[in-house]
């Protein structure tokens, strides 16, 4: 796996003092306080709904296999995922950031080509933005009715806004001109992908029809993922089911600290939150961190308890599944061979 160890460890440096610097200016002492004060069997519940995430969101992936072929068992499609999202947590900008790793070890687990396991986890990144838009769009709705704006909140609505506008126009315009995109994708990596394979030794760098033939392999993927109806509603299902879990994991870790808040507060909050994950820090690590304690507590939650909360529900959602999805990235890089498929 080829994930630029300095580039990681300057992010989570970066990311470090990022919290750190959240830290001191909520109070050490007011976070502590709280986080003494949670409800352990609380906290219990906000690891399971944190596993059913993972989980909801490894079926996801898991459906979007099968359409391209790929038979693999459900328990290792979670390992997978959880792989994946090692993957995304330790490398900058996030998913956009992990996709190649997370595409190599799908190809290792299931025995598919790499085109195929890249087009399947964008496939996967690309159908949760879905359901975070709708949810979010359903929060901000609620607070229309029921708080006044402020600017924080003003931002949170614009912010779900431009993404409901923007992100099915790009997918209109980007599925209509595809063969364009198509084109322009091989003319941007050749000459990029041939001059890597020179400087890298005992490589040859890969021809133009090499290449042109992998870029069409990636594109016919995502048509085929398309084209299934059925399957993708069902990928959708899985996807909008993980959502609600990350949101009941933030709801609960404010609830394990005695801070009971509308529902509708997290299905807002952890959408634009996750927006953070796009910054060049690994997993967005600090700046998601950040944007959710300033929406929380621009909702009325003290900073204190917002920015305890927080900490337990990304240490659920974040720091848990880099764990273990290390180790499950750990096992697939170091085998050559099937993880498991049905």
């Amino acid at each position: 796996m080829d994930i630029d160890l300095r580039a990681s460890a300057v992010g989570f440096l970066v990311a470090l003092v990022v919290l750190a610097g959240i830290l001191v200016v909520v109070g050490v002492g007011e976070v502590v306080d709280a986080l003494l004060r949670a409800e352990p069997s609380v906290l219990v519940a906000v690891v399971a709904v944190a596993t059913v995430w993972l989980s909801a969101w490894g079926l996801s992936l898991r459906t979007v296999l099968r359409v391209l072929g790929a038979r693999v068992a459900a328990p290792v499609s979670v390992g997978v995922f959880a792989a994946a999202t090692f993957a995304n947590n330790v490398t900058p900008f996030g998913q956009a950031g992990g996709e190649p790793v997370s595409a190599l070890l799908i190809s290792r687990a299931a025995d598919t080509e790499y085109e195929s396991s890249l087009a399947a986890i964008a496939s996967v990144d690309s159908l949760n933005f879905v359901p975070s838009i709708a949810l979010a769009s359903l929060g901000i709705a609620y607070f229309s009715t029921q708080v006044a704006f402020g600017s924080r909140l003003r931002f949170a609505a614009l912010a779900v806004g431009a993404l409901a506008l923007a992100v099915p126009v790009a997918a209109v315009v980007g599925w209509r001109y595809r063969y364009r995109v198509e084109r322009a994708a091989v003319s941007a990596v050749t000459p990029l992908i041939r001059a890597v394979g020179r400087v890298v030794p005992g490589r040859s760098p890969p021809g133009p029809s090499v290449i042109r033939g992998r870029v069409e392999g990636f594109f016919h993927a995502i048509e085929r993922v398309t084209a299934d109806r059925k399957r993708l509603t069902l990928a959708l299902g899985f996807s909008a089911l993980g959502w609600l879990c990350l949101a009941a994991s933030l709801w609960l870790s404010l609830f394990s600290l005695g801070q009971a808040v509308s529902f509708a507060v997290v299905l807002v909050v952890v959408p634009v939150g996750a927006i953070a994950g796009i910054t060049p820090l690994p997993g967005g690590l600090g700046g998601v961190e950040a944007v959710l304690i300033a929406l929380l507590v621009a909702l009325g939650v003290p900073g204190g308890a917002a920015t305890a909360a927080v900490v337990i529900h990304r240490t659920a959602t974040y720091w848990l599944p880099t764990v273990v999805g290390g180790g499950v990235a750990g096992i697939i890089g170091s085998n050559e061979g099937l993880v498991g498929v049905e």
